[in-house]
């Protein structure tokens, strides 16, 4: 999913985004509203990044929608955009999503399978809801990569997500470990994401590394966590130190999306859709899209970013992408300044 905001926040990550002390106190942040193309776009609520904060563990960017009919609107239609020094993963609840990218990857998100992007030097990407589809509803999810991994050559990979039971909820892990069970697919930090479904007044006591961060974004109905109440698309963010994450659903079965993970040691930049580590960097970035897929300016041809050997980024290779690629926001007139917490 491509950021579409017109005048996307700077965002300067560092360490003073992370607890100074372990103390795993609970706290909620609420969405805000972004709209998913044009009149009659589907809404995204995003909690991260916000103004309480940044990052957790190396989670950067956190997009709830639906449940939305995409029978009376236009559903999910990002034409192909491009993405720098992060993995995007997607996860339905209900619907499905076509993937197309620039290393020759096309896909099905469906509901349990995980669909993992690492854009690693560069990567562009096109994402539609199906004919099939009358509902949508999902995550939207990026990690930032460490500067060891960030020049990585792209690639995809999509894998079955793996079911665990505790008490009477089920805990299906797509990312990292949890619950006593793994996932397989590629990360280069310690992480974690799982879908938690707990029916109607239900209590449970989860272990979790207290090294780490999490998150638990509530999807469906309300819960407590740690006993702080977590409405319907918000994010309880619990410091590092607990060892434990105590859930507890009221009157109807609720469903979360818990993700976590070490601390992110490394200051990062954050724009549009890019991940680097200096103002510089995002310039060329953008720079590099333009010229590549937008036609504005002069391709490197010895290390293009985003258009791989199997083909422009947009519609004129016949690769199926739908639209024109999405052309950059301006950059800021001002230097990328440091996000206070």
């Amino acid at each position: 999913m491509s950021n579409l905001e017109k005048q996307p926040h700077e965002v300067v990550i560092g360490d003073d985004d992370r607890p100074s002390i372990d103390t795993g106190r609970t706290t909620i942040l609420a969405p805000r509203e972004v709209p998913l193309g044009g009149p009659r776009a589907m809404t995204v609520h995003r909690t991260l990044p916000s103004r309480e904060r940044s990052m957790i563990g190396a989670w950067c960017f956190v997009d709830h929608y639906g449940p939305t009919d995409v029978r009376t609107g236009t559903g999910m239609v990002v034409p192909p955009h491009p993405h720098t020094g992060l993995q995007t993963v997607s996860w339905l609840f209900d619907g499905e999503i076509e993937h197309r990218d620039s290393v020759g990857s096309h896909a099905f998100v469906r509901p349990g399978e995980l669909n993992l992007m690492t854009a690693g030097r560069g990567i562009s990407h096109s994402e539609v809801s199906t004919e099939n589809t009358t509902i949508l509803r999902g995550v939207q999810l990026w990690l930032a990569l460490p500067d060891a991994a960030r020049e990585v050559e792209p690639f995809f990979e999509s894998h079955t997500a793996v079911a665990a039971t505790l008490g009477n909820a089920t805990i299906t892990v797509f990312l990292g470990s949890v619950a006593g069970v793994s996932a397989t697919a590629k990360t280069f930090t310690r992480i974690l994401a799982a879908q938690i479904d707990v029916p109607s007044r239900t209590r449970i006591e989860l272990a979790v590394d207290p090294r780490d961060e999490h998150g638990i974004l509530v999807d469906r109905a309300s819960v407590t966590v740690n006993g702080t109440p977590v409405a319907r698309t918000e994010l309880a963010f619990v410091e590092t130190g607990a060892s434990t994450l105590t859930i507890e659903s009221g009157d109807d079965d609720a469903r979360l999306i818990l993700i976590g993970g070490e601390p992110f040691g490394e200051q990062i930049v954050m724009w549009w859709n890019f991940v680097g580590r200096t103002h510089e960097e995002i310039v060329a970035y953008r720079t590099a899209w333009q010229a590549e897929a937008i036609g504005s300016g002069e391709v490197d041809a010895r290390a293009p970013r985003f258009i791989s050997t199997h083909g422009d980024p947009g519609t004129r290779d016949g690769h199926g992408y739908t639209g024109s690629p999405l052309p950059a926001p301006e950059l800021p007139t001002v230097r990328l300044l440091p996000r206070r917490r």
